[in-house]
């Protein structure tokens, strides 16, 4: 699994980090970002990431199989 954020839709809610903080980050405006270093989602996570991917309000995560 891969997962991203699209920039323009974040509005900072912060929802993903609350869900899952290994996997997102905030940045120094308070906009959510993928951890760089995850080219792959590991499997313990991919739960949370889905549950973050809910949580959005501005659906700007999306989740890639």
């Amino acid at each position: 699994m891969r997962v991203e954020i699209i920039a323009d839709k974040c509005q900072g809610h912060g929802m993903c980090n609350m869900v899952c903080p290994s996997v997102f980050k905030h940045d120094e405006d308070g906009f959510g970002y993928v951890v760089a270093e995850l080219a792959e989602v590991p499997a313990e996570l991919q739960d949370e990431v889905r549950l973050a991917e809910v949580q959005c309000p501005e659906r700007a995560i999306v989740i890639e199989d």
